[in-house]
């Protein structure tokens, strides 16, 4: 009989599991709210735009449950310290192996697990970055070029993340293309200020889902064409200059002291 992890599992269309997890957050009171989604959008727009070598379908599922038995409450200490752990144990219970848990519960530190999955690199990525553009009752929400800072130098200074490299690289690539008539409206912004503006879980998802994916899937595949057709068209410009001019002389003596070596062996 098929559990509820192979249920999720098997559907890979990521609205149909959100609404999967959404109604599971219903009967059983996990911790599922519109950061889950945002959190998963980056994870999403990140394995796009990477390319990196990792089941996309099982990341993002964990993406929407590794937060489980989340707590929003930061007095709560011992309940931060434990809660990625306690979400794995009740993954565990619903099916899920032993692998898909473990990335669940390394996406902090607070455990200790150790060797880390590479995927549980990833879910850490998008949930400290995503978290930090978030505004929360004692600060507001940080300027991606800000956050990655503090990504790098504060959250993971003593850790080693083996894509924060990778990530910085994405975060500095999307925040380049424009989604709209606003200047300076970029992907992640715009992805924040649907956030803002949007207090209903399910209709955040009905928007992320239907508007905005779509929107910027096309504007980052048009992006990159744009800048293979510049490679392109610079590859095959035929006024472009084969050699610098210092090259250029540097090969026409070498080439003139060769024809005179011929000359001179020649009249011998």
């Amino acid at each position: 009989m098929e559990n509820f992890a192979d249920y999720i599992l098997n559907e890979e269309d990521l609205a149909s599991k959100m609404e999967i997890v959404y109604y599971l957050s219903k009967k059983q009171k996990i911790f599922f709210d519109k950061s889950i989604i945002f959190k998963t959008e980056i994870t999403r727009l990140f394995l796009n735009c990477s390319k990196i070598e990792v089941d996309k379908n099982m990341l993002l599922t964990a993406s929407l449950l590794c937060n489980c038995k989340k707590v929003d409450n930061a007095q709560e200490i011992e309940k931060i310290h434990s809660y990625a752990k306690d979400g794995a144990n009740y993954l565990q219970e619903l099916g899920f192996g032993s692998r898909f848990c473990k990335i669940c519960e390394e996406i902090n530190r607070y455990s200790n697990s150790n060797p880390r999955e590479r995927e549980s690199d990833i879910l850490e990525l998008a949930d400290q970055f995503g978290g930090m553009l978030l505004d929360r009752p004692e600060r507001i929400g940080f300027k991606p070029d800000e956050a990655l800072v503090l990504l790098q130098y504060r959250n993971l200074k003593d850790y080693y993340n083996r894509y924060l490299e990778t990530f910085i690289d994405f975060v500095n690539f999307v925040e380049k293309i424009e989604v709209n008539e606003f200047v300076g409206m970029t992907m992640l912004k715009r992805l924040v200020k649907i956030y803002n503006e949007t207090s209903e879980l399910t209709k955040f998802i009905q928007i992320i889902i239907n508007e905005f994916e779509p929107k910027v899937d096309n504007l980052i595949k048009s992006y990159q064409n744009n800048l293979a057709n510049e490679m392109l068209g610079e590859v095959k410009n035929p006024n472009r200059a084969l050699f610098s001019e210092e090259t250029t002389k540097k090969v026409l003596a070498h080439i003139n002291e060769k024809s005179k070596q011929s000359t001179i062996i020649k009249a011998k």
